[in-house]
């Protein structure tokens, strides 16, 4: 945007007036009224006019324009000033005898009218700083209300334009539009910030040339973020090749920018606006990274999800304090020995909500790790756990290990070292037995950060295991410097290999890698005899799966401790009866 300040930086801090006029009798009588209180150009033909605005047009304050010039007509003149969003805002005053051209000079842009011969001086004083200041406010208010970089209104300001446009357009059907770049990151990394500005300014003329032809307003939200109001249409993949831009470099070929775009069509007016946007928005995440999809449509679908997911946002805080959040606990076993022996144990929430009843983890711990609900359901998640080892502990006398998650939201929090601790001590646990899963994922995000916080805690006794390891994120280069005591396969890796044409080679490779980086292999998801007995085969040590048992409550989980613990009791025994029958043997054989 041009800055309205240039005006005043004049050596006498005059504002300045160009005055376009080619009779010298004239000049002087506006010398004479002016100059005291403004510094003057004067210009006697349009295209000197035209040379001398152009070259400093955010130095003028305002031009007094003659209509009748030696070269040109006034009026033509003012057309090219006006045709310029960027010079346009520079007032006009026509003076002309000619009281005919008053509407014309007006319609083209003229701020105002002196007639000749001028009126009295300090009339013509009166308009010329009336006229000044009106246009000095309006620049202040453009420069509140515009985003510096395109131009284009700022959020608040939008928010405020669209409230009028339903006020004047009541009955009329209007779309709420919001288009992002993909990847626009990339882009400023690339080529340099410079030349992504200059994508979001070509973006937004184009944006801006769509509503001055088809009506409606348009804003440029934050970052590479647009939102566009405007009435109804079904033309969106025209729209959006109307607003996309080329990226266009020397020696390179042009590509297209991808843009995507989201749509709440036919918006509901009685709603509020920035929630009109919200959902457009959502429908624009529909089509994040596809490379086959750039249009998202807000529907019944999406608007079913969005309040079913509100609903579940509101009732959290609710469900913790009312531990309607519940911890399944599903075995796993040591497939090593002949007989698989119980060893530990993944802790698994599930949400048993009033209303809905059993909510799948697959819907709500999602729906937490995008609005970071799931950092405070972890914690509540890691104590639950802890506490019931504690209460197996300490009414069955049994120890057995189990495995919280640690999601990569946590391993921000520069706290969790402490919680961990904190939580381990006052169930007066040992650190082996609360197991903390980490997705492979989250090793790969600033993984010096994690790596250092995943070594303090190993340092305190924590062991920790990969999680969903066969995701497809790691290098092996990565793999072999990760502080890790297990390696668990993702539950889909496993199904994978298990298809139809049953290719567990790979499957094979990776039990192997974890053999020589002495890691013990985890496999979930096991379903059946044919899963077991091939992993055994392949070297796997522990598995978890709807082979063995479901996820279960902890009531329901206790037969598989109380089997444990008969058969740790039985075992001791037979231990005992042989070692009690090796030493009458001995003594006997000594007394013979």
């Amino acid at each position: 945007m041009p800055n309205s300040q240039l005006k005043f930086q004049t050596a006498n801090m005059k504002r300045r007036i160009l005055i376009v006029e080619d009779e010298p009798v004239n000049q002087e009588m506006l010398r004479f009224m002016l100059e005291e209180s403004y510094e003057l150009f004067m210009a006697g033909t349009g295209k000197e006019a035209l040379e001398m605005f152009f070259s400093e047009s955010d130095a003028f304050s305002l031009i007094l324009l003659d209509l009748n010039l030696p070269d040109m007509h006034g009026l033509d003149v003012l057309r090219q000033i006006k045709a310029d969003p960027q010079t346009s805002r520079v007032p006009v005053i026509v003076m002309t005898a000619e009281k005919n051209a008053e509407v014309e000079s007006l319609t083209i842009g003229a701020i105002d009218f002196i007639p000749k011969p001028y009126p009295q001086p300090k009339v013509v004083l009166a308009r010329v700083l009336r006229t000044i200041e009106l246009s000095e406010d309006q620049d202040l208010i453009r420069s509140t209300e515009r985003d510096t970089l395109t131009g284009l209104y700022n959020r608040e300001y939008f928010y405020r334009y669209v409230a009028q446009f339903d006020v004047y357009h009541k009955d009329l059907p209007a779309d709420a539009i919001v288009l992002d770049i993909n990847h626009f990151h990339m882009i400023n990394e690339r080529y340099g910030k410079a030349y992504g500005d200059d994508v979001l300014r070509r973006i937004g003329e184009k944006l801006r040339d769509i509503v001055r032809e088809d009506g409606g307003i348009v804003c440029r939200r934050e970052a590479d973020t647009f939102l566009v109001y405007c009435p109804h249409r079904e033309d969106y993949a025209v729209f959006l090749e109307n607003a996309s831009v080329t990226l266009s470099r020397k020696g390179r070929n042009e590509s297209r920018i991808r843009l995507r775009m989201g749509v709440y069509s036919d918006v509901d007016k009685t709603i509020d606006i920035e929630r009109r946007f919200d959902r457009a928005k959502l429908a624009a995440d529909t089509v994040k990274n596809s490379f086959t999809r750039t249009i998202g449509i807000y529907d019944k679908t999406l608007h079913e999800s969005e309040i079913f997911a509100e609903q579940l946002i509101e009732d959290f805080p609710a469900s913790i304090e009312e531990k309607r959040f519940k911890v399944f606990f599903q075995p796993k076993f040591d497939i090593r020995p002949e007989k698989p022996v119980l060893c530990s144990a993944e802790a698994l929430v599930r949400w048993n909500h009033p209303e809905l009843g059993m909510v799948s983890p697959g819907i709500f711990i999602p729906l937490f790790e995008k609005n970071g609900l799931v950092q405070e359901l972890d914690e509540y998640v890691w104590r639950e756990t802890a506490a019931q080892v504690r209460d197996w502990k300490e009414r069955l006398g049994i120890s057995l290990p189990v495995s919280v998650n640690v999601s990569r939201i946590d391993m921000d929090d520069p706290y969790l070292i402490e919680k961990m601790d904190g939580i381990v001590k006052e169930n007066g646990l040992d650190y082996k037995e609360l197991l903390l899963e980490i997705t492979e994922s989250a090793y790969t995000e600033d993984s010096e950060q994690i790596v250092e916080k995943v070594e303090k805690l190993r340092s305190m006794g924590f062991r920790i295991e990969m999680d969903d390891f066969g995701s497809g994120y790691s290098s092996l280069n990565m793999i072999s410097s990760l502080p890790i005591d297990a390696l668990k396969l993702d539950m889909q890796f496993i199904r994978n290999a298990f298809k139809e044409r049953k290719d567990t080679r790979l499957l094979g490779i990776v039990i192997q890698l974890a053999d020589a980086l002495e890691a013990p292999t985890i496999a979930e998801g096991v379903e059946t005899e044919e899963q077991l007995l091939t992993l055994r085969t392949m070297g796997c040590d522990i598995v978890q799966g709807y082979y063995f048992s479901k996820p279960l409550p902890a009531d329901e989980f206790e037969a598989f401790l109380v089997k444990k613990k008969e058969q740790e009791e039985k075992s001791f025994k037979e231990k005992e009866s042989k070692e009690k029958e090796s030493e009458e043997k001995e003594s006997e054989e000594g007394e013979s």
